[in-house]
């Protein structure tokens, strides 16, 4: 169970705090669920999360050290292009991607649609969903080490080029 003040990661909207923890009675059912209130960083509003059995995915923030180690992966990833029959196959493959809710999927992804537009056949729905893994992994990582979003491809691109340079 998270804790009051812990930051999470739930589903595409990204870190959160949890702000409260709240038992809710339904009407018409005789039983009380717990729920966590969860206070997004980078969006306005208020999300109520079951604090069990939750279809959304939720988990812990990485940390510093586990953020950097993730970074310093990169130079020794391949980004493989993936390009399927359909739109449909496509966007698929990437929502699966995202709803992995990991840091390493969201590396993958970005990797992966880079070296697709790199190739030239990039096209909106690989837009859409660089643009959206590239905001879930950026929000983590500015929490985490402690910079502004904005800063993070920089932060990545200087840590990536000085471990390439050892």
């Amino acid at each position: 169970m998270y804790k009051i003040g812990e930051k999470v990661i739930y589903g595409n909207t990204g870190v959160c705090i949890v702000s409260n923890i709240t038992t809710v009675v339904s009407p018409g059912v005789d039983s009380e669920r717990q729920y966590y209130v969860l206070k997004p960083v980078f969006d306005s509003g208020t999300i109520y999360a079951p604090t069990v059995e939750c279809a959304v995915p939720m988990r812990k923030i990485v940390t510093k050290a586990e953020a950097e180690a993730l970074i310093d992966m990169i130079p020794k990833l391949t980004g493989k292009a993936f390009h399927g029959d359909a739109m449909r196959e496509l966007e698929e493959h990437y929502k699966g991607k995202i709803r992995g809710c990991t840091c390493a999927d969201l590396i993958e992804l970005t990797m992966s649609i880079y070296a697709k537009r790199e190739g030239g056949k990039f096209g909106a729905i690989d837009k859409r969903f660089m643009k959206q893994a590239e905001a879930l992994l950026f929000g983590e990582f500015s929490v985490v080490l402690g910079i502004a979003k904005d800063e993070v491809q920089e932060y990545i691109d200087s840590r990536v080029k000085f471990a390439a340079a050892t």
